[in-house]
């Protein structure tokens, strides 16, 4: 019995910590450049159940088995989704979408940024500002560099990126390059919020090959989320019903404990 409610507990924790990380997901459809987690959920290893001195006369006490036992399920990992997301069409010359040439499983390509305290964060959020000195920076005040590592400085609202990311100010000159970083293994990086990622592995190489992208910037467009709606709202209310149906089974655990203690007390 009690193996029992360790194994409707783990279910239910396992479908509250989906849910949580699918809610995530739906408050971040109009994050531009969001990438959905996806869950994956395992069985604990199963336990071989046996009756044991199923004879009372030695030598021909022996284990008879039963069968399996389930012990219960668990959330494995939180893992992104880096599938490119639609592009939508802002107008702005602040807006800058990044889109990859490449299958997300070969990759996947981040703009870098930097903090005022110099440490080094990745994003697909393209919607950017500019300071009040001049420089190209995030929503959250980080700095956008260029390809030699250095805040980007592109002086007013008024500039151009062409396809490989390379910038010039209103009067054509050359500004620099906007710097975009490869992650050969993307789920090692982690998530840090406001879509910043970080790397735990010392910094990403510059993905700036030599000749010729396998990437395109689009100036003016910005990266939609790659959350699928439906897709979600789907999958939040099958969490919801087993949640609820382990709970329905928790209660059932309960009440038939109770009876149990009732009636084996008035036995006694």
């Amino acid at each position: 019995m009690l193996r029992g409610f360790y194994g409707v507990a783990s279910g239910m924790i396992a479908q509250q910590r989906k849910t949580e990380m699918l809610t995530d997901n739906l408050a971040n459809v109009q994050t531009p450049g969001y990438k959905e987690d996806q869950s994956s959920i395992r069985t604990f290893p199963e336990l071989l159940i046996q009756a044991r001195n199923t004879s009372s006369f030695p030598p021909h006490r022996t284990s008879t088995p039963i069968g399996d036992l389930a012990t219960g399920v668990y959330m494995q990992e939180r893992t992104m989704n880096f599938r490119q997301g639609d592009l939508r069409e802002t107008e702005r010359s602040t807006d800058v979408a990044l889109l990859q040439m490449t299958p997300a499983a070969e990759g996947a390509y981040f703009f870098v940024t930097q903090n005022e305290d110099g440490e080094i964060r990745y994003t697909r959020n393209g919607n950017w500002t500019v300071d009040g000195e001049g420089f190209l920076t995030t929503s959250d005040g980080y700095y956008i560099l260029d390809g030699a590592g250095e805040p980007l400085e592109v002086g007013s609202e008024r500039f151009t990126v062409n396809e490989n990311g390379v910038v010039t100010d209103e009067t054509g000159a050359l500004v620099g390059q906007i710097d975009v970083a490869f992650a050969e293994d993307p789920h090692a990086l982690v998530k840090e919020g406001n879509g910043l990622l970080r790397s735990e592995d010392g910094e990403l190489p510059s993905g700036i090959p030599e000749a010729g992208t396998e990437y395109r910037l689009a100036q003016g467009f910005l990266e939609r989320s790659n959350v699928n709606v439906a897709e979600t709202m789907t999958d939040l209310m099958n969490s919801y019903r087993i949640f609820e149906a382990n709970q329905r089974m928790m209660q059932a655990y309960d009440q038939s404990m109770q009876r149990t203690v009732n009636e084996v007390g008035r036995l006694g």
